[in-house]
């Protein structure tokens, strides 16, 4: 389980939901379709400006961006 990949994101779950694409998110935070893929599949995670921009954008609170901590002991 130690090769288990974490999600620390839920963007691409949101970006779905309110049927944006990756494209338009990326146009409108001036980065590339690139980053927001990553950030989409959790190989990279957005700055916390970023993540708020995206919040903003997505007319959500930021939180709801974060996946939740389960594994905490």
């Amino acid at each position: 389980m130690e090769n288990e990949k974490r999600v620390y994101n839920r963007i691409k779950a949101h970006l779905a939901l309110k049927r944006v694409k990756n494209k338009t998110l990326a146009h409108q935070l001036n980065v590339s379709e690139q980053t927001v893929s990553k950030w989409c599949t959790n190989l990279t995670q957005p700055t916390i400006p970023q993540l708020y921009s995206i919040a903003e954008y997505l007319k959500m609170n930021v939180c709801e961006l974060l996946e939740p901590m389960t594994d905490i002991k």
